[in-house]
């Protein structure tokens, strides 16, 4: 059961914030940002509560970066009685003063944040300096401080309202950061080169129906797909790790539709729709502290995807098979992505993601590191467009090749990258599947490293 506080322990605690206040006026001679949470009720301290306490403070930090302004110093304290955080900056104190009524009044969860703003004499700056207009209600829109002082509105209002307008904002913003991070990730994808028969920055490899330009078009069209499949897996965090796949399948199909829009009918992210989708989801069902952690989301991936494999191909026959990936399985066992992701992408948590930071670690740049993780990959999963287009037969002789390139070095040269590249265009070959696992890998990276 959440903490429920005291007005004595209230009345403490404001009293230490004054007294920590004054301490660190006296100390630094600096106006003060002072940011608490306007919380209603005796809960002042929640999970969910100290979400928004960190919506604010990015949204607080954003604004001062943009006009680069820095910090002098700044702490934060969690306690039972709420979330504080002070920032002493070299700035005018009107100017801090614009910041902070900017963030209350831009969004609905700036309602919720009390953003005041000290002088170095600990003089309160006052909205009216500014020319604006008091706080308003949570509820009614009416002056804030009038609703108080006539406990206009019950407690139990004010909580359900608060905790509706936190959850909506605390959703919204991890749904924008997933979107943005895995259309970041296709670009990068894309943007890897020398990648041997595939799409890259010199060329369309194997490719004669797009170039990186298609690849753009497409990643662009997908953000609010990514987005709704984070959302998707919030809303339905608290059931069943496959309903949230289940209730994902429509969304991909509306994914696929946007890509074939942007794309005029070209097939560019089919694979990353049905890879990607799913680990935004798994972000969605999982607290933002648990995205730094690849093993966690793959975990959720593969609990979201149980079964995936047996459900999708029985009652296959010779008869109705119709898609490479079900001949495949059907004549060879091959479960392609399907059996990747139901094992937790075994070769993206054990190959791919270790390559990408391995080559990273040793000085390379992204590009370089992204192409020896491309190599990995083709090597530790079995890429159906491989198969696809060269066959059984080709693909063990590509992945024989490739793992004697590496032999010799995990990050070839980019003369090397390219002889393989003309190769591959030699024989058409394409390792699209591996591509789309190495977007997967860009995507962990940046949510373990940026996050």
């Amino acid at each position: 059961m959440e903490y429920q506080v005291t007005l004595t322990e209230m009345l403490d605690a404001r009293e230490r914030r004054f007294a920590w206040q004054q301490k660190l006026l006296t100390q630094y001679q600096l106006p003060m940002i002072c940011f608490t949470m306007n919380i209603a009720g005796p809960v002042k301290a929640s999970p969910l509560i100290r979400n928004g306490f960190e919506l604010g403070k990015r949204y607080l930090k954003e604004q001062m970066d943009s006009l680069h302004l820095q910090c002098t110093y700044w702490d934060e304290i969690h306690q039972p009685t709420g979330n504080e955080a002070c920032y002493l900056v070299d700035a005018d104190p009107l100017l801090l003063k614009e910041i902070t009524c900017f963030i209350e009044d831009d969004s609905e969860i700036g309602r919720l944040f009390d953003m005041d703003v000290l002088e170095p004499d600990g003089k309160k700056i006052d909205r009216s300096q500014l020319g604006l207009a008091p706080r308003r209600c949570l509820i009614c829109g009416g002056p804030a401080k009038e609703c108080a002082r006539s406990r206009t509105h019950t407690v139990e209002q004010l909580q359900a309202k608060t905790r509706d307008i936190l959850m909506r904002a605390v959703e919204k913003e991890d749904s924008i950061l997933a979107a943005r991070l895995a259309c970041r990730a296709l670009l990068y994808e894309v943007s890897t080169t020398p990648k041997p028969g595939l799409v890259d920055r010199e060329g369309n490899g194997s490719h004669k129906d797009m170039d990186i330009f298609t690849f753009m078009d497409s990643a662009s069209a997908l953000w609010p797909y990514f987005q709704s499949c984070t959302q998707i897996g919030r809303r339905t965090a608290g059931f069943p790790a496959k309903q949230t796949f289940l209730k994902l399948r429509p969304w991909g199909r509306k994914g696929e539709a946007d890509m074939f829009a942007a794309t005029k009918g070209i097939n560019t992210h089919k694979g990353a729709i049905f890879s990607m989708g799913i680990l935004c989801a798994s972000l969605g069902r999982l607290p933002r502290e648990q995205w730094t952690h690849p093993d966690m989301v793959l975990k959720e991936c593969s609990a979201m995807t149980e079964g995936l494999v047996e459900s999708d191909f029985s009652g296959l026959t010779k008869e109705n098979a119709v898609t490479m990936g079900q001949k495949l399985y059907l004549n060879h066992g091959i479960t392609g992505i399907r059996g990747q992701m139901e094992a937790g992408l075994p070769a993206v948590k054990d190959v791919g993601l270790p390559a990408l930071k391995k080559g990273l670690s040793m000085g390379l740049d992204i590009n370089r590191a992204g192409c020896g993780a491309l190599l990995a990959l083709i090597t530790a999963a079995t890429d159906t467009n491989l198969i696809a287009r060269g066959g059984l037969a080709t693909w063990q002789e590509t992945v024989s090749q490739v793992r004697g390139i590496l032999a010799e070095n995990p990050y070839p040269d980019l003369e090397t990258l390219r002889q393989l590249d003309m190769e591959f265009v030699r024989k058409n070959l394409s390792p699209g599947g591996s591509a789309d696992l190495l977007a997967v890998c860009y995507l962990l990276y940046f949510l373990e490293t940026e996050v």
